[in-house]
């Protein structure tokens, strides 16, 4: 007893099993918001974006960027989440080198979530949505709202289309891709062709060609 007495002991704190059980938790947790994407990240911010400011058209780069830093869903801002709203989520844009179509380019800075019948490079392959999987829990939600709020364009530029029974995708129009890239310029043909019914192509283009040196 004397020995032992030289060796104080020391009161160790111990956790109720319950409290060890949610410590575990949270940091599965913040594993898991870890492994978040870039892409899913920009794609969350700017989803939310429209949500909180449904009578907005697009947004610009630097306040998704900033949505994002606030959200802060992987405890740190990445500087990728500024290249993915610049460039890899945008359907519009040749892929460099990812292939996402999460995004709209309306404007050299500024960005909206893809809608159905936009534009969409032929290189463009990638995701419009990210998997239910790729996204933390606590925003699932967010992720149905962005569905229903593309499937409702779709419905409403399409032209009232039949639908099959059973089969409500039919709702949806694809972004214009592939062979549909310049479908918006071959729609040009023909406009204005009755101004120019009754001019001979041969003499308008020798009256423009008049004092040419």
């Amino acid at each position: 007893m004397p020995v032992l007495s030289r060796f104080p002991c020391r009161p160790r704190k111990v956790q109720p099993f319950g409290a060890q059980q949610r410590e575990a938790t949270d940091m599965s947790s913040q594993l898991i918001l870890v492994e978040v994407s870039c892409a899913v990240e920009v794609f969350i911010a700017t989803a939310l974006l429209h949500r909180e400011q449904k009578g907005r058209l697009d947004f610009t780069i630097q306040e998704i960027v900033n949505r994002a830093s606030r959200e802060n869903i992987t405890g740190e801002m990445r500087l990728g989440v500024n290249v993915h709203a610049s460039q890899h989520c945008v359907a519009n844009k040749a892929p460099n080198p990812a292939k996402h179509r999460m995004l709209f380019s309306t404007g050299k800075h500024t960005r909206r979530l893809l809608l159905p019948g936009d534009e969409v490079h032929p290189d463009r392959t990638g995701k419009i949505f990210p998997e239910a999987g790729e996204v933390p829990e606590r925003y699932l939600s967010l992720l149905e709202w962005a569905k229903e709020r593309y499937g409702a364009a779709g419905f409403s530029t399409s032209a009232s289309r039949p639908v099959s029974a059973g089969n409500s995708s039919s709702l949806r129009q694809e972004p214009k891709s592939a062979g549909r890239w310049l479908e918006s310029l071959f729609e040009l043909e023909g406009l204005g062709k009755e101004h120019w019914k009754d001019v001979d192509p041969d003499e308008f283009v020798r009256q423009l060609r008049e004092g040419w040196e």
